[in-house]
This record gives structure tokens, sequence and C-alpha cells, in this order.
């Protein structure tokens, strides 16, 4: 929703002509009250919305017209606020900034064109107006397949991750209490469970909320290099814990082999090393186009 506002923002201008003309091209709005403005809905997939107030009482003398209902209930209420919002140009439109319709539950923007002695507000879904102007990529059946997998996904990733952690939980507490002697190893076991089951609840939480509870229609950069950063993070974290495990067993047991305790510990110093540059060049890059934009 966010990012329809701030690319409603980045191309307001262009959206404005482009409703403005289209709309002087059908001519009086007046001649569509008779057929409630089915026409007009078939001309824009991006209107959804359209109602008439008089300009001198500022009471809504028509109904709410919707692409496929009326709604009697909004006639005769007072529209005064919404006038006292407006900034009319020259050719007698004006354009509303971007909201959450409180009829809708959408995002749209809100055109007034006067006509005599009425107003007519035309509301216009932003998403759909978008899409149209080819300023997203929309396809909302593959979206509501996408979405589904998403979230299949996503919350069997959160219940492995609630598995491993019970898992690991049991089976130190079996541990603890059966006769076996307590390992220093049983003891890292479950931290590692716990903190691979974080990773795994992270990542799952991300793909839900940029996928499938706040959908984003086009990339970003700073999200994706958000969560690929915490995400190797919590690796980073586990490997080091394991890493620590296998030093202090081949020092106990296997001195010789300490050799590959060393390798492992220096394959762990090169993700970080890795990841340290690809955080650094990643922000450098955010940077450079924070300044471009301003």
């Amino acid at each position: 929703m966010k990012e329809f506002f701030e690319t409603y923002t980045q191309h307001q201008e262009d959206i404005e002509y482009f409703l403005q003309e289209s709309l002087k091209n059908i001519g009086n709005l007046s001649i569509h009250k008779k057929n409630d403005f089915k026409q007009l809905y078939k001309i824009f997939p991006s209107l959804e919305l359209v109602y008439i107030i008089d300009k001198e009482t500022k009471i809504q003398t028509s109904n709410n017209f919707y692409r496929y209902k009326v709604d009697e209930s909004a006639k005769n209420k007072d529209r005064s606020h919404l006038i006292s919002k407006l900034h009319f140009k020259e050719s007698n439109m004006a354009f509303s900034k971007p909201y959450i319709s409180s009829a809708t539950k959408s995002t749209c923007v809100t055109v007034t064109i006067k006509e005599g002695d009425e107003i007519f507000f035309l509301d216009f879904q932003i998403d759909v107006l978008l899409q149209k102007l080819n300023l997203i990529e929309l396809n909302k059946p593959f979206h509501s397949v996408t979405k589904g997998f998403y979230i299949l996904a996503g919350f069997s990733m959160m219940i492995l991750a609630l598995a491993t952690i019970l898992f690991s939980l049991y089976d130190f507490i079996l541990y603890i209490f059966s006769k076996h002697d307590i390992a220093l190893e049983m003891i890292f076991k479950p931290i590692i469970a716990l903190t691979l089951s974080i990773a795994i609840f992270d990542l799952a939480k991300t793909i839900l909320e940029q996928e499938v509870f706040f959908k984003s229609y086009s990339k970003n950069s700073r999200v994706e290099t958000k969560l690929l950063t915490k995400f190797l993070t919590t690796i980073i974290i586990a490997l080091s814990i394991e890493a620590l495990i296998v030093v202090f067993k081949i020092a106990i047991n296997d001195y010789d082999k300490m050799i590959n305790a060393f390798y492992l510990i220096a394959g762990i110093a090169l993700i970080l090393i890795s990841l340290t540059v690809f955080i650094y060049f990643s922000s450098k890059k955010y940077k450079q186009s924070s300044d471009s934009q301003n």
C-alpha cells in the first residue's frame, strides 16, 4: 500500500494529466447520469465510485454509484468538509491526494469536476490506475496463486521452526534425566537448534510480510539486503557455535586433527568477510540512489 502511494507521488504529474485529458475527451459527465455512469466504468477500469454534490448547498444530491451496485444511504449527506479541501484548476478540475477510501477500503485518488451547479466526484483505484499506465506489474490471478503458495510455505516453515525448538528441548531434557554423563556437546546442540530455528522463523516471517500481508509489486533491494544479512548472520552464529564444539572435541580427544577445526573457522571467517563486503557495497549503492533522488 505504501508502495502505491510512493509510485503515485513519483508520477503524479503524468497521472493527473492522463486523467484530465481522458475526462475532457468524454465530454459532459451529466449525460451519463441516466444510466448510472455505467459507460464511464467501461471506459475507466480504475474507476470505483461516482457521486454528485450540489455546488451551493454542499449536499450530496445523488446516490453512490459503484461499478456493480448503487448505495442510496449516502444521498442528502453534508459534504462541505470535502469541498473545503479542493483546489480547482482553470479547467474546473481538482485532484485529491492519495488516500484510503472509507467507502471501498482501497487506495484511491479523487478527481472532482465542476459542471454547472453540480460537482462530480470520481474515485479512481490507485493500483489499477498504476497498472493501466504500466507503472507497476500486477496480475491478480497469478498473484492469488503465488500468494497461496507463499502462505503455505511461510506457515510450514514456522511450524518446522517450532517443531525444531520443541524437539531440541525434548532431546536435551531427556538426556539430562538419563543415566549418561552430561557432556558439553549436549549443551551446545540445543543452542544450535534454537539459533537455526530463529533463522528459519525470520525467513518465514519476511516471506509472509513481503509477499502476503504487505505485498510488494516491485523489487526492493533494501528489503532483500536486510533479509539476506539477517539470515546469514544467524547462520554464521550457528556455525561459530558448531566450530567451538569441534575445537573442544578435538582438543580433548584427538589433538592431531585440529587443522580441521581451523578449516571450519577459516570458512566462517570467509563468509563473515564476504557478508561485510556485501553490506558495505549495498549501503553505498543505496546511499548513492537516495542522493540521486534528492
